[in-house]
């Protein structure tokens, strides 16, 4: 299932950062780039583990859930992170000139 979400959340973030590509001003590039790397890293992993085991290709169920989200999230406060520190509207500077 974390295969899924993550590709779900990639396709997301592409999607928005091709809509404000030209200016890319919130670096939506960047977390597109995150989603698609993880993606690719679990499709490696799902593919390594069939051809290995021959289960299942896609788990479903709580825990492979929940492990989907909780890389969501982590790709979002990296990003988020990143974001601040690049201070697009340059809210930093503006408060800590106060």
């Amino acid at each position: 299932m974390w295969l899924l979400l993550t590709a779900l959340a990639a396709l997301i973030a592409s999607a928005l950062w091709y809509v404000t590509a030209p200016k890319d001003k919130y670096k939506l590039g960047l977390l597109s780039l995150i989603y698609w790397g993880a993606t690719l890293m679990w499709l490696v992993d799902h593919v390594k583990a069939y051809i290995q085991d021959r289960g299942e290709f896609f788990e479903m169920d709580v825990n492979a859930t929940a492990l989907g989200f909780c890389v969501i999230l982590f790709g979002l406060v990296v990003w988020l992170i990143v974001l601040m520190v690049s201070d697009p509207k340059g809210i930093w500077g503006k408060v800590l000139k106060k």
